[in-house]
């Protein structure tokens, strides 16, 4: 079911078949660099019952990415929750794209219709990054789509802080 369109993409909701494409996108060790590093099959099949999981309990979650002109799905882009984020719970906008497809505009897109959604359709008021200070490309995403950073916040398991960037509706969109 597509959730939402942009002008080049339209965002959809993730099924199993899209795992084979998720799991080389997990794979990669670029994509992954401001992650947890690569990703095995299995810790996919996991992120994807997760993930469709959260359509059911929440009514969002992360959405395929797919690019119109040759229908193929790109990434993801979509809605985390997080319950503590600097002691509030909080909605975040996260992505990733397969490396071919860096450097093309694509993520800002990605992460606006993500943003509009959120506001319009799901009447949310407020979301966050989570971007590493090193992710000089994602930090530039958030401030494209309207957000500013507002704090840095050291998530568990993590050895130093992300940068919190926010927005709220009526702000950038």
């Amino acid at each position: 079911m597509v959730v939402t369109k942009s002008k080049r993409l339209f965002l959809r909701f993730l099924t199993y078949s899209d795992q084979i494409t998720l799991t080389l996108l997990f794979a990669d060790p670029d994509v992954m660099r401001f992650g947890d590093g690569p990703r095995s099959p299995e810790w996919v099949q996991d992120w994807l019952r997760h993930t469709l999981d959260s359509y059911a309990r929440r009514g969002y979650g992360p959405w395929a990415v797919v690019e119109k002109a040759s229908g193929e799905t790109i990434g993801y882009c979509g809605l985390f929750h997080y319950p503590d984020v600097n002691g509030r719970a909080e909605i975040e906008i996260g992505y990733r794209l397969a490396r071919a497809c860096w450097g093309q505009g694509y993520a800002t897109e990605a992460v606006m219709a993500a943003r509009d959604y959120a506001f319009n359709a799901l009447g949310l008021t407020r979301l966050i990054a989570l971007i590493d200070p090193a992710n000089v490309a994602s930090l530039r995403v958030a401030t494209k789509a309207g957000l500013r950073h507002e704090a840095d916040a050291l998530l568990p398991g993590y050895t130093y802080p992300d940068r919190v960037y926010v927005i709220e509706r009526g702000q950038g969109g």
